[in-house]
């Protein structure tokens, strides 16, 4: 039985099922994954290409809903909300990191960082301040207003970090997000993704095959037969 302190945690998945329809049948994924993420703990989902990483993140995300169970934001269940309501959450409570920055393109390193705080309803001068603090702490403070295809792999990941922290969110979700940089700046990024979550106090679960960066983190869980266990 949950205690009190688990239902009031950032993020909880009960019981949570998800199957897909395939030409050979229903493929079932997620078979009653149960997961608990408390405020300020960082954990490794280390599991195998196809066992259903990404379909657990999105679920945490509220960008699909299950079919069973129900996944508690804050103890809000979120399962019963409009889209609009979910939308919402996503938008001030939770942050995603991918393994591509998804940057926009036209628009520059502070832009992209300010954009979903303004999208928030936080003033353009007060998103600029906050986006300008995140960037130098990420080593940005000179790149303000390059755009992505002006800045390295790593710095347009670092923005990409910047970004998904700039609304102060409970919640930080991350597929492979250095999986797209080389061994030396993964290393680099991860450890400052690290610092930020930990300066925050976010509650994080970071998708990941490296080993070596799942052992930085505070506990490792893995995907076997549809359901989460101890890594």
């Amino acid at each position: 039985m949950s205690n009190v302190a688990d239902l009031v945690a950032p993020l909880r998945l009960a019981a949570v099922h998800r199957a897909y329809k395939t030409e050979a049948g229903e493929l079932a994924v997620l078979t009653g994954a149960d997961l608990v993420l408390s405020g300020g703990e960082i954990v490794a989902l280390v599991a195998p290409s196809g066992t259903g990483k990404s379909t657990l993140l999105h679920l945490a995300g509220l960008l699909e809903r299950p079919d069973a169970g129900e996944v508690y934001v804050e103890g809000r269940a979120a399962g019963s909300l409009t889209d609009n309501d979910r939308t919402a959450i996503r938008r001030t409570t939770i942050g995603f990191v991918y393994q591509f920055h998804h940057l926009l393109p036209e628009f520059t390193a502070e832009e992209n960082v300010v954009l979903p705080q303004m999208a928030a309803g936080t003033s353009r001068k007060a998103a600029s301040e906050r986006a300008r603090e995140l960037l130098t702490s990420f080593g940005l403070g000179e790149r303000f207003g390059h755009r992505p295809g002006k800045l390295s792999g790593g710095e347009q990941q670092r923005v990409a970090i910047a970004r998904a922290l700039a609304n102060r969110p409970r919640i930080l979700l991350a597929d492979e997000p250095t999986g797209n940089l080389d061994t030396a700046t993964a290393a680099k990024v991860f450890a400052e993704l690290l610092g930020a979550v930990r300066g925050q106090g976010v509650a994080a679960l970071v998708a990941t095959h490296n080993p070596e960066l799942a052992a930085m983190m505070d506990r490792k869980v893995t995907l076997r037969d549809g359901k989460l266990v101890a890594g």
